[in-house]
């Protein structure tokens, strides 16, 4: 495991009041005392004043410096944060002092992957802090938070610690066979497996709407032309992002944009409209069209108030989950009971906002900080694994059954658990996992 000191910019690089740098390592303390003129070690986790100085001593800034002591840091290392002032130059010369002075630039993820090995975060938890960082709705933010005080963490620990007493239970049945009925009998083992893989399954049940919650879900607005889609497309954004004239095709290709309705993260898809044409780019933009409602969480079809649904948008509202919005409702009033827009007047748009967060996200809305969910596909293949694992154990608990080969599916489940936390030496999910970070992070 490489623990060489490691330093890189953890804000934006640009113009800013203020940059932070971390420094994180063996050794780092080190280098700290080589650009920090009167480095202390004293008083950790206290923020003092000092000159930042480069390789000829001369100074670079002055700024606030923090260190960290290991184990009591993020990385679980000697580690130092140092804020100087922003800008495009104080920040590259205090890091390339820093890195002078015997530090090397820090990979993606680098600072979170030594916090995963060094036993501060799991890996869900340190994916939990990716999440946060790219949160952009108040919901993404509550779930990342959830996840990395460790909510989903403990439900995976829990299931795993019931796996490794099966294998306790199955062990003393391989070690003493035909001794007794050992500890358990074999149907009261195989009731704690299916206990163990009904709450795996609720799991995996609940994973589409975190990985939705995630993504953020994909709502695309379809209707005939001149339908009304890209003014509510426009409306429900808050900022002109499609081009709106009377002239009917005037959307020809998919516009997407993320937003959030109520807080909870949506991707808005506007679409060209729905319709037979002899123009090839008409054709095209609607072959788009289709491909889009194809993969929606949800439909928001836009019928104009002042007449009926034709047989092409009732088979849209039949083949995915829809939502049908009146459009132009300040010129015609919506039949009762259906959702009335206008994009003139504002009518109706809280009320679509709420009725589209309540049927992607349904329950979360109400439990979002109490359950636990799965938000990467990773988790659920690695669930499924697990679940699998498991049902092949089953049979081998029967009278006539192996336990040896009991023991062996159990133990494949518990791997797969393991390799989800990250408590398994397995780098190449490291490497899949913090690819996508940010270097100071």
């Amino acid at each position: 495991m490489l623990s060489d000191p490691i330093a890189a910019l953890a804000t934006p690089a640009g113009h800013s009041a203020l940059a932070v740098i971390r420094l994180s390592g063996d050794g780092a303390l080190a280098v700290a005392e080589r650009v920090i003129e009167g480095f202390r070690t004293d008083l950790p986790r206290m923020a003092l004043l000092a000159t930042f100085r480069g390789p000829e001593g001369e100074p670079i800034d002055r700024g606030l410096y923090t260190a960290f002591p290991r184990p009591h840091s993020y990385t679980g290392e000697d580690m130092v944060e140092l804020s100087c002032h922003g800008g495009l130059l104080a920040p590259v010369r205090v890091l390339a002092a820093l890195h002078a002075a015997g530090s090397r630039p820090a990979a993606p993820g680098e600072f979170t992957r030594r916090a995963v090995l060094n036993g501060k975060l799991d890996l869900v938890q340190a994916e939990a802090v990716g999440d946060l960082i790219d949160a952009v709705a108040p919901a993404q933010a509550r779930a990342a938070l959830h996840q990395l005080d460790g909510g989903l963490s403990r439900r995976l620990g829990e299931l795993r610690e019931s796996l490794i007493d099966v294998q306790a239970l199955l062990g003393y049945d391989i070690d003493f066979p035909g001794e007794d009925d050992g500890p358990l009998p074999a149907g009261r083992i195989a009731g704690r497996l299916e206990d163990v893989r009904g709450r795996i399954e609720r799991l995996i049940a609940g994973a589409p709407a975190g990985e939705r919650l995630r993504e953020g879900a994909s709502l695309v607005l379809a209707g005939r032309p001149n339908a009304g889609k890209s003014s509510l497309f426009n409306a429900l954004l808050g900022l002109d992002r499609a081009l709106v004239t009377e002239i009917p095709g005037t959307t020809r290709d998919a516009i997407e944009a993320h937003t959030d309705f109520l807080g909870w993260p949506v991707r808005l898809v506007d679409t060209a409209g729905l319709g037979e044409s002899g123009d090839r780019l008409d054709r095209l933009g609607v072959e788009v069209s289709r491909r889009y409602l194809g993969a929606a969480d949800l439909v928001l079809l836009c019928v104009e108030a002042g007449r009926q649904p034709g047989a092409d948008e009732l088979a849209i509202a039949s083949a995915r989950p829809t939502i049908v919005a009146r459009t132009k409702s300040d010129l015609h009033p919506a039949p009762a009971g259906e959702i009335g827009v206008s994009t003139v007047t504002g009518e109706g748009l809280g009320a679509l906002r709420l009725a589209a967060a309540d049927r992607v996200f349904g329950e979360r809305i109400t439990f979002a900080d109490l359950e636990p969910g799965l938000t990467r596909e990773r988790h659920r293949v690695a669930l499924g694994r697990a679940n699998a694992a498991l049902a092949e154990a089953l049979p081998h608990l029967a009278p006539a059954g192996d336990a040896v080969l009991a023991a062996h599916h159990v133990r494949e489940a518990t791997t797969a658990l393991d390799e989800l936390l990250g408590a398994v030496d397995v780098e190449e999910v490291l490497e899949r996992v913090f690819a996508g970070f940010c270097v100071g992070k």
